[in-house]
């Protein structure tokens, strides 16, 4: 009888730890929306136009270039690179990486165009607009929380977040500001055949019509390094939903 009320004991406490968590994985995400803005202007903002620089890090050397992204609820988005890399042999290189919300088309004059698939697709799928924490549970993530950890000289919470399909992500929040601070996922690469993680930090949050938004991006992998500085945002502008589609 003893070993049965200590077993039952022990079943409630790890079903009242886990739903803490649940609870703590919570707060965690609503403190980092109010950080970020808040509910109410996320709620008002109903597409965004982004416009800055890239620099590609190569073994070469550094390729710098534009980039234009375009965003519209619920989930549709719009990614294009242009760089020169004639210094390299290559010429002009064009990526246009559309996504309507369910399927996604790549226009890429170095490697060819094709469709998103796969692990790559999924996560499109899981992404949200105008940002995947006001929704994440409709959207199938179950999250949890991992302690804590340094970014930098920064004390921040890791939440797991993991998606019914697609890739799993660490995310990293800033313990004091609440502002995200860095992800890592791993990602399929049809083109190497491979699975390859990513980690991308994220800086230089400014406010625009009342939300926080990181103005700088810096990605790295094992395959490709880059990094992202944002020169305008504009929010409710009007776009061609043709953009999103596979032309």
């Amino acid at each position: 009888m003893k070993i049965l009320i200590r077993s039952a004991i022990a079943v409630v406490v790890l079903a009242c730890a886990q739903v803490a968590a649940a609870q703590t994985a919570d707060e965690i995400i609503e403190k980092s929306i109010a950080a970020m803005g808040g509910r109410a202007a996320f709620d008002k903002i109903k597409t965004r136009s982004t416009t800055g620089t890239i620099t590609l890090m190569t073994p070469a050397g550094e390729i710098p270039g534009s980039i234009e992204i375009l965003n519209a609820r619920p989930n549709k988005a719009r990614t294009l690179i242009k760089a020169d890399l004639s210094a390299f042999g290559a010429g002009p290189l064009t990526v246009d990486q559309r996504f309507d919300g369910q399927n996604g088309y790549v226009i890429d004059t170095l490697q060819g165009n094709r469709d998103i698939t796969g692990n790559q697709l999924d996560n499109q799928r899981n992404t949200g607009f105008p940002h995947t924490f006001l929704n994440y549970k409709e959207r199938g993530y179950n999250v949890k929380v991992q302690g804590k950890e340094k970014v930098g000289s920064a004390e921040a919470y890791v939440l797991v977040f993991e998606p019914a399909k697609g890739s799993t992500i660490r995310q990293f929040i800033d313990a004091q500001s609440m502002l995200p601070l860095k992800f890592v996922l791993t990602v399929n690469v049809p083109q190497v055949g491979a699975d390859v993680e990513q980690t991308s930090t994220l800086e230089d949050y400014r406010e625009v019509d009342g939300v926080k938004l990181p103005f700088k991006l810096t990605s790295s992998s094992s395959l490709q390094s880059f990094s992202i500085t944002i020169d305008k945002v504009a929010h409710n502008v009007e776009v061609d939903d043709k953009l999103f589609v596979k032309p």
